[in-house]
């Protein structure tokens, strides 16, 4: 076989190999094998022989693999039928040209080995150097250098690859003459063989579990008043309170200051339904604020009309009210509590009449229960 055509060969093989992709990075070890030509260094003397090679080896990076490998081979001597064995072991590195979910890619090959020569030839029976009348043999260890590049397919488990190199033999010293003795031989070896992946199939990387994530305080309401944990400034609330956009409770207070009665009347005056109306807005803003209804009398009559009196102008609020959108379950009674709660002294020191007084107890309140 012509060498120039191997290395053209050889060329073409990286040219078409440079677009190639890669699989995914698999590590496990795997044993290698492959069967080839050894086209020998013309200045060996020796015909062109197949050669085989047995190896194991591992990816330590999706691009890197380092593989110990054993050849042999073992070419005849030119036009003598005798023969010159080879056979060693060597250490090489190859780098995988990999990029993600290709099936094929292109690798170029590096490596350092030992190779043992037993070469045949012709001793003189006199003098003992080559050429004379019968065989004899000369053995010998040198150091040799792989260099190559070949494409890899993947199959799965087995991959195909086929490769095209050289091993430079350092071999110095062989069975002929001084002048003609050489310092190295370059040999071309072509080879197609095969990887087999050893144990299971690599399991894809199984994402973590995400650490569990401690709930904000925008998510919590431990008082359950219904703000959260972190715009809440009075976290002690107690159920049935009316509670503030911060979270405390609002001292809410209705003023019905103004809803006052006739004298010895239960009807709303125009005015008293203003305020009313005032009222209704803020039980409304406050969904959860009950209150009572309790009406009242001034001093002026006896106690039992003043009673009887006093419901019927609570009643009147308490009417208003439901008429107008608020529960009733929110409102408690209503009540009459006659002229025993003034909240304006009904005569003066003197004992006089007080209009004025008597004015502001005619009147009706809504207390806050809660």
């Amino acid at each position: 076989m012509n060498k120039k055509l191997l290395c053209a060969a050889l060329l073409t093989g990286l040219g078409v190999a440079s677009a190639a992709s890669a699989q995914t990075f698999d590590d496990r070890w795997y044993v290698s094998g492959s069967v080839g030509v050894n086209v020998q260094d013309n200045d060996r003397g020796t015909e062109d022989s197949p050669f085989a090679t047995l190896g194991f080896g591992k990816f330590l990076t999706p691009n890197w693999s380092l593989e110990g490998e054993l050849n042999y081979q073992n070419p005849d001597k030119t036009a003598s039928g005798l023969w010159w064995s080879q056979y060693g072991i060597s250490a090489d590195a190859r780098y995988h040209f990999r990029t993600v979910d290709s099936k094929w890619w292109p690798y170029v090959r590096m490596g350092l080995g030992l190779q043992r020569h037993e070469e045949e030839f012709i001793r003189d029976p006199i003098f003992g150097t080559p050429d004379g009348g019968f065989p004899a043999q000369h053995e010998d260890n040198n150091v040799a250098v792989n260099l190559g590049a070949g494409l890899q397919f993947d199959f799965g488990r087995m991959d195909l690859r086929t490769e095209i190199g050289t091993r430079v033999d350092f071999d110095e010293l062989q069975a002929r003459p001084g002048p003609e003795q050489e310092d190295y031989f370059t040999d071309l070896l072509a080879s197609v063989g095969m990887t087999i992946a050893l144990g299971p199939e690599p399991m894809a990387p199984v994402a973590p579990a995400p650490e569990p994530v401690a709930p904000s305080c925008a998510d919590l309401d431990d008082d359950g008043d219904g703000v959260n944990n972190c715009d809440d400034r009075c976290p002690g609330s107690q159920a049935g309170q009316t509670i503030g956009p911060d979270g405390c409770p609002v001292p809410v207070s209705i003023d019905l200051k103004g809803v006052n009665f006739d004298f010895d009347k239960s009807t709303l005056r125009p005015d008293a339904i203003a305020i009313l109306d005032e009222a209704i807005e803020i039980l409304k803003r406050y969904p959860d604020l009950r209150v009572e209804v309790a009406g009242h009398t001034d001093a002026i009559g006896t106690d039992a009309y003043n009673q009887g009196l006093s419901e019927r102008r609570a009643r009147a609020v308490y009417d208003y009210l439901t008429a107008n959108g608020i529960d009733a379950s929110r409102l408690v009674g209503p009540n009459g509590y006659g002229e025993s709660r003034p909240i304006a002294p009904n005569t003066n020191p003197d004992g006089s009449d007080n209009p004025e007084g008597r004015a502001q107890n005619r009147r009706t309140e809504l207390n806050v229960q809660n």
